[in-house]
């Protein structure tokens, strides 16, 4: 059954993914409540209602429930406990069960593999014991990475040589870790893919993502991939949430090698950086999209009506270019609302769109957005 407009969404989260998908709701017509442990992120900017609390206050969560229609949630960082106590009470999508897996690198590689997608080698790992086993197995260099809490380059390692892996070991936590092969990759690609409770499934074009110290600094829609490595990659991601049984919205980002084929690494059930191209270059965003899947509504093609480039704006040397963003014809600037530009802290983007099929090739894509 799809929620009526004027029913409340329940986002977890308060940062700029929940703000993104508040305006998405709004404009279809829907309240929404942010939980958060912040009172003045992102999301609480535009939306109805924000619960201040500890993602742990079992109590503050009955309360957010009774207040709204349907849980959905802006990262993985979230206790899956407080969901299950969430799901008790109201509909949570996607569900606590694909939150686990994508909390967990060990589940989300055992996962993958299980329905036959491949990934990079890899190995459990409990003890420096069985560090020194798995080393030779993988070959180094190789990437020791905890499996929960990481992203933007933390919480992970590069061994290249055996005198590196007791320090790494040590430093790294929680344990147990996890040690991935080295991939000698040629690209950085995502799929962003919704499905229905009605299982209809749709997956915007396949992205290029290019990074900077670890953290997504363009993404390039479409890539500049051979036609049957983008329909790949899009099966990919239509196969990962048709096995999750996904409800809502899913990121998968994969690399591609050298010789051309496709691993996946990572999935994030959620409104992704990589996605924030489709806010200006497709008809339906991937927030948009995100909410229609969470509130039962029908989900349209995820189509494209012109290439993109999106920049992101990373800490105060990006945020100094803003003016000059605002300024300069054809860039669309998108401010998250935060107060502090501090180093490596996402501040907001910028879009920059190309006629379908006009988007330049490898030169000139960097300066496509320089403004100084």
């Amino acid at each position: 059954m799809s929620l009526a407009p004027g029913a409340t969404i329940g986002i977890i989260g308060g940062g700029q993914l929940g703000r993104m998908s508040a305006m998405a709701a709004a404009r279809l017509g829907y309240r929404v409540c942010i939980f958060s442990p912040e009172g003045h992120g992102p999301a609480s900017h535009v939306a109805a209602q924000t619960i201040v609390a500890p993602y742990t206050d079992h109590g503050a969560l009955a309360d957010f429930a009774a207040s709204v229609d349907v849980v959905t949630f802006e990262f993985e960082n979230v206790p899956a406990d407080g969901l299950d106590l969430l799901a008790a009470l109201r509909p949570v999508h996607p569900s606590p069960a694909i939150l686990r897996i994508s909390q967990d690198r060990l589940l989300e590689k055992q996962f993958l593999n299980d329905a036959g997608i491949a990934t990079a080698p890899w190995a459990a790992v409990t003890s420096e014991a069985e560090l020194a086993e798995a080393m030779p197995k993988l070959g180094l260099p190789a990437v020791l990475k905890t499996t929960r809490l990481g992203y933007d380059g933390k919480g992970q390692a590069m061994l290249r040589a055996p005198e590196d892996a007791a320090s790494a070991f040590a430093a790294l936590m929680p344990k147990p870790l996890v040690l991935e092969g080295f991939v000698d990759f040629a690209a950085e690609i995502s799929v962003m893919v919704a499905r229905g409770a009605d299982g209809t499934i749709t997956a915007f074009d396949t992205v290029e993502n290019r990074h900077k110290h670890h953290i997504l600094d363009l993404t390039l829609a479409p890539a500049p991939l051979s036609p049957e490595l983008l329909a790949e990659a899009g099966e990919i991601a239509r196969t990962v949430a048709e096995k999750l049984e996904l409800i809502g919205l899913l990121g998968v980002e994969m690399f591609v090698t050298a010789d051309g084929r496709l691993l996946v690494n990572e999935i994030a059930p959620r409104p992704h950086n990589s996605g924030h191209w489709t806010i200006d270059a497709c008809p339906v965003s991937q927030f948009e999209m995100h909410i229609r899947a969470v509130a039962g509504l029908p989900l349209p093609p995820a189509s494209r009506h012109s290439d993109a480039v999106m920049k992101n704006l990373v800490g105060p040397e990006d945020m100094a270019h803003w003016p000059a963003i605002l300024a300069t014809p054809g860039l669309i600037p998108h401010h998250y609302g935060k107060t502090e530009a501090r180093p490596g802290r996402k501040m907001g983007h910028v879009t920059k769109l190309f006629p379908k099929g006009a988007l330049p090739g490898e030169f000139g894509i960097e300066d496509a957005l320089k403004v100084d």
